[in-house]
């Protein structure tokens, strides 16, 4: 008798951590591995968060469990940095946390699908956001959105993919993969057709605070009173104060859906781990000059990488407006090496070229790879100069 549910075996592995994994087992058999795979900032979380998480162990606040929902202090902190970045505040009944924004969005969709209810999700995408429907028994409509149009999705899609069970459209900007953001015109359109017919926008905001060059990120929820009520907010601490690893996510929404989803964390993980809301309860409230300082950082590995990859031959990139990725179309890179799939192509890179990226197979894109620019610029250089030696070669 087979012993694992469908659900295990149906679901797909995360080509991110498939990747970073590839990449360590052939560090460890000695091989001289960059890896850019990972979307993870390479910065350590700002020593005054540490200094807080410190005091909340040595003060014993952080022996002990927490509502299910979050500490009413956290709560409190997330709606001062909703007032702030989103321009309203919430009460605390409309706030919850969880462990990462990961879990958030799986509580999310726990809460808000049926079997069979439809979930809008336009590719490329997180890796993360299909297998998650799946797993409450929703159905995933996925479409491609164009590189035309900046791998943005348009009204017209949507109205193409909506069918009388659409429950939810799922909304990620800055994107990963891609790095691009939704324009306030774009959010209004898109808003409007949501508003029109009763769909709920889940609006994974996580790289919000990490925009370069002058673009600038708008929240969907902050349009308009209807469009805060329409939306679950998705956010957290990981990306923009470097605590990938304290996994810390919230979610911001109507108090019937916050509810529901604090039932859920309560009968599965419990309260997100008390030290990490100590600590992040810091990271919102206290000293923000570090964020700048990361977010230069980053702006500028962009401006230095971008013009470098592009020069590749066969690599045709557009310039990302936000997080942290690189998403270069290969299709001529593949045809000028005789591949026909971008999984085999990356792999040739990482066992020839030594650099490990992520295939876009995973994201929903066959033509593209995923670069992580999270890394120190001498690093970035050599896996680019590697990436170009080999194309030439």
């Amino acid at each position: 008798m087979m012993k694992l549910s469908n659900r295990v075996l149906e679901m797909e592995e995360s080509v991110t951590l498939a990747a970073s994994a590839r990449a360590a087992e052939l560090k460890a058999q000695g091989r001289d591995i960059l890896s850019l795979t990972l979307g993870e900032p390479d910065f350590t979380t700002p020593e005054n968060i540490q200094k807080a998480a410190i005091a909340a162990i040595q003060d014993g606040k952080a022996s002990f469990y927490t509502a299910a929902s979050g500490l009413p202090a956290l709560k409190d902190a997330i709606s001062s940095y909703m007032e702030t970045f989103y321009g309203y505040a919430v009460p605390r009944n409309q706030v919850v946390v969880a462990t990462g924004a990961k879990f958030i969005l799986y509580a999310a969709f726990a809460t808000l699908l049926n079997p069979g209810d439809e979930v809008i999700i336009p590719t490329p995408c997180w890796v993360s956001y299909v297998d998650q429907v799946k797993m409450v028994d929703g159905v995933p409509v996925t479409f491609q959105t164009t590189e035309a149009n900046d791998f943005k999705a348009t009204v017209e899609q949507l109205e193409a993919a909506r069918t009388e069970k659409t429950k939810l459209i799922l909304l990620n900007s800055p994107s990963n993969p891609t790095g691009m953001i939704y324009s306030r015109e774009e959010l209004e359109a898109i808003g409007a057709w949501a508003l029109e017919h009763d769909i709920l926008i889940l609006a994974d905001d996580i790289y919000g605070r990490l925009v370069y060059n002058g673009h600038e990120f708008t929240a969907i929820s902050s349009l308009s009173d209807a469009l805060r009520k329409q939306t679950i907010v998705v956010n957290g601490v990981s990306k923009t104060y470097a605590m990938t690893g304290w996994r810390v996510g919230f979610a911001v929404g109507e108090p019937e859906i916050i509810a529901g989803m604090a039932k859920i964390i309560s009968q599965t993980t419990s309260n997100l781990t008390a030290v990490s809301q100590y600590a992040a309860i810091e990271a919102l409230t206290g000293d923000q000059s570090s964020i700048e300082t990361m977010r230069q950082a980053f702006e500028e590995r962009l401006n230095t990488i971008y013009p470098l990859l592009a020069e590749i031959p066969g690599f045709e990139v557009i310039k990302p407006q936000g997080a942290f990725y690189l998403f270069p179309n290969v299709k001529k890179a593949m045809e000028m090496k005789g591949f026909t799939d971008v999984t085999d192509f990356t792999n040739a890179l990482l066992e020839e070229a030594e650099v490990a990226l992520v295939t876009g197979a995973g994201f929903g894109a066959p033509e593209n790879i995923r670069l992580s620019y999270a890394s120190d610029m001498d690093t970035l250089k050599e896996a680019v100069r590697r990436i170009k030696a080999y194309m030439e070669a």
